[in-house]
């Protein structure tokens, strides 16, 4: 839980992070590597899973070491990647949505807890019904 606001140090490690897997590639990366057993896995295991070359593969696991969510070791001629929990709680207690007020009802609620209806123009329109 979230129980006070993020100093620009915090707010500019996590905004690396969310960065990194802010692409659908790495995304499914992170979660293949997280989902697999005994917590590593083998790149030779992560390029079979999708229709791009290995390059590019190595390209996306870079970004993610980058950002600090994941590491890896070079074992022969293969290289290993695990998740780096430590650097993954962060981001999960910002997002826990115990976090978020009791009051509110939803993701478009304003803060006087009526659903905001958000209208083609980008404003918000507050009223109970959600219509402008």
């Amino acid at each position: 839980m979230v129980d006070e606001a993020l100093t620009d140090a915090v707010a500019a490690d996590l905004a690396k992070a969310f960065k990194a897997l802010g692409d659908p590639v790495r995304l499914r990366l992170l979660s293949l590597i997280a989902a697999r057993a005994g917590g590593e896995v083998c790149v030779c295991d992560l390029t079979d899973a999708f229709a791009v070359t290995g390059p590019t593969i190595s390209h996306h696991l870079r970004v993610l070491r980058e950002a600090g969510l994941i590491d890896c070791e070079r074992r022969g001629t293969w290289v290993y990647y695990w998740i780096i929990p430590a650097a993954l709680a962060p981001l999960s207690q910002l997002l826990d949505t115990s976090a978020v007020s009791s009051t509110t009802a939803g993701p478009f609620t304003d803060h006087s807890g009526r659903s905001a209806a958000i209208l083609p123009t980008g404003e918000r329109s507050s009223s109970p019904s959600g219509t402008p």
